[in-house]
């Protein structure tokens, strides 16, 4: 993120367009190399947000 803020839980799922990880409302949140990376990253992204929200409840 440009201005170095970290990611809220408003901010997920994040996804990707080709290269980029964008948050639902569209704004980038990073570039990868490869659309591949991208996916993993937005993948490793969403899941470890959703093991952070099922300890807030647990």
């Amino acid at each position: 993120m440009a201005d170095k803020e970290q990611l809220k839980p408003d901010d997920f799922p994040v996804h990707t367009e080709s290269k980029k990880i964008v948050k639902p409302d569209g704004k980038d949140i990073a570039q990868a190399s490869t659309p591949k990376i991208a996916d993993e990253v937005a993948e490793r992204l969403n899941a470890e947000e959703d093991r952070r929200e099922e300890d807030r409840w647990a």
